[in-house]
């Protein structure tokens, strides 16, 4: 497949890099770190299983909006066609940090919601103008339910898996599949300095189950899986029970 990965300098995106390269896929990187840029390009060109390629990449900040459109023409340039598109920059921030800082909550909820809206609003026009293909997206198990830890992050997580449900359903039928990934805990630079629980996840691991769910069209993946029971018992809780836990 041929492949854009935004978010592909630290964590999931490099670890979906390095594994999606491996198994011989073509790819172009976007991420907003001049210096990882390369290192991750190179990274996963010394996994490829097709060694006479290259693999390109580009500057994109979820940011910036105005940089989504020319950095996705790179892609097409360096590519030929877009099969798929992998989304797995974001912001995180905890709770409290978020309630004492306003102006990054600002900018969290812009960018983990509005400005990734529009950067796959772009996606999903290219794709179907092309005659279809695969947006693959993370969004959070923090968006399925309001919940004290993270009453914001998890907001703007919920705004996203909205918009993904909805454009999977009215646009399957032209030939997008849309793949929602909702990690639960995930060893990355995002959650460091976290007290991880008992089924947190490895990216490299996530990364292989993510390619699956791709390959397959599966709407939803929650991942680890235990995080699908957790959150279905969780969705059921009457909300005065939410109240008393701290979950």
């Amino acid at each position: 497949m041929k492949i854009v990965i935004l978010g592909a300098t630290r964590g999931m995106g490099r670890a979906l890099a390095q594994q999606a390269a491996a198994r011989g896929d073509e790819l172009f990187l976007l991420g907003n770190e001049v210096d990882e840029l390369p290192r991750s390009a190179a990274d996963a060109h010394a996994r490829s299983a097709r060694q006479g390629s290259t693999i390109g990449f580009a500057l994109c900040d979820l940011e910036r909006p105005e940089g989504f459109g020319p950095a996705l023409d790179s892609a097409t340039a360096h590519l030929g066609k877009i099969d798929a598109v992998i989304v797995t920059a974001a912001l995180f921030a905890t709770q409290d940090k978020l309630e004492a800082d306003p102006e990054f909550a600002r900018r969290l909820l812009t960018v983990n919601f509005a400005n990734t809206v529009v950067f796959c609003e772009d996606v999903r026009k290219r794709l179907l103008a092309a005659g279809g293909g695969t947006l693959v997206v993370f969004s959070s198990v923090a968006g399925d339910r309001g919940r004290k830890p993270v009453a914001i992050y998890g907001a703007s997580k919920a705004g996203l898996s909205h918009y993904l449900e909805s454009i999977d359903h009215k646009f399957h039928a032209q030939g997008l599949s849309v793949v929602t990934i909702k990690p639960g805990f995930i060893k990355t630079g995002m959650t460091a300095g976290l007290k991880p629980p008992p089924f947190a996840g490895e990216p490299e691991k996530v990364a292989a189950e993510v390619l699956r769910a791709m390959d397959r069209g599966t709407p939803v993946l929650y991942t680890p899986a235990p995080w699908r029971w957790v959150m279905f018992i969780i969705k059921r809780l009457p909300r005065f029970v939410m109240r008393k836990i701290n979950f």
